[in-house]
């Protein structure tokens, strides 16, 4: 199987930088035999930093980026002289990612603006130096404090893709082909499930100039809220789409079952996704006639908006198109 240049997690041990030591030092010079403390304070140990890049689309340049150890800071010195901070570690990732500490699970950091930084692991704070304990009833101390150690650890970097739409929907559904039809995108088609493997991004051109994202999600099957198929790893690209679409072909032997049990996998998984709204497009409808349209109107559910639409012939698209804008910006 080919190598996919989609990475969407990845796995890194992190050590931030160890605080500097304070100097414990008094002042010596050929006029001064016997000078008071004067030791400065360490310098903090190097931060590592996750910055938002929305150039980046997939955490691919940090595959072989296994360990990342961030300078320490340099130790305090004579003269009152704080030490060097450690130089910051700033890692790019794409929007939509987050860091979760592998041991407990707890996620730690979330990155959805561009420039957007947030400090994934501290570096310890540089000790103090003598002159900082100077008092009237102790003016020579001998002591000074160590640097305060930086912190590691495995953490786990997760990529949700940031969609507008996401499109929901069983393996062999016609995803892709509807993706590849309404936006510029070209992911692979073929007649067999879970050829797409991976998310694929497009951008649907609209009236105007204006413009949203769709995704092209791998197909759900029955069971995949507790992993089977592509499992979680498909499930959590989801949680960040504004709309679900939910692609039923017009071939499926009972439409209204395939729709429950996808929304029954949603529920199962993240139960807040069913805040979100909710689209249905029936796919392949050149196949059907009117009866058979009106049947099938009947199964689906009063509440949620339906189209019936054709990616080959290219029937209903430019009416999704305008459901899908209307429902994301319901105020204009």
């Amino acid at each position: 199987m080919e190598k996919s240049n989609f990475v969407d997690q990845i796995r890194i041990f992190c050590r931030s930088g160890h605080g500097g030591a304070g100097s414990k030092h008094f002042m010596r010079n050929k006029l001064t035999a016997m000078g008071g403390p004067d030791g400065g304070d360490g310098g903090r140990g190097a931060h590592i930093i996750l910055k938002g890049n929305s150039q980046l689309w997939t955490l691919l340049h940090l595959r072989y980026y296994k360990n990342i150890l961030a300078e320490n800071g340099e130790n305090g010195s004579k003269n009152n002289s704080t030490g060097r901070y450690g130089k910051d570690i700033i890692i790019e990732v794409p929007l939509g990612t987050i860091a979760r500490d592998e041991e407990t699970g707890e996620k730690e950091v979330e990155i959805l603006e561009d420039g957007q930084e947030a400090i994934l692991m501290k570096g310890g704070r540089g000790g103090l130096g003598n002159s900082n304990f100077k008092t009237a009833t102790n003016q020579a101390p001998e002591y000074a404090q160590p640097g305060e150690p930086g912190v590691e650890g495995w953490k786990v970097l997760e990529l949700k893709v940031l969609a507008d739409v996401g499109l929901v929907g069983f393996p062999n559904a016609g995803k892709s082909t509807l993706l590849s039809c309404i936006t510029a995108a070209k992911p692979k088609i073929a007649d067999y499930a879970f050829t797409t493997l991976v998310p694929q991004l497009g951008m649907v051109e609209y009236r105007d100039g204006k413009s949203f994202c769709i995704a092209d999600l791998p197909g759900i099957i029955e069971g995949a809220a507790e992993g089977k198929g592509l499992g979680h790893r498909f499930l959590r690209h989801i949680e960040r789409n504004s709309i679900l679409l939910f692609l039923i072909p017009a071939d499926s032997r009972n439409h209204k079952e395939e729709f429950d049990i996808l929304h029954n996998e949603l529920e199962q998984y993240n139960p807040e996704m069913l805040q979100k709204d909710f689209v249905i497009a029936i796919s392949k409808s050149d196949m059907l006639d009117d009866e058979l349209k009106a049947a099938i109107k009947k199964e689906l559910p009063a509440n949620v908006p339906h189209i019936f639409i054709s990616s080959v012939t290219g029937q209903g698209l430019p009416e999704l198109k305008d459901l899908l804008w209307q429902t994301l910006n319901p105020e204009t």
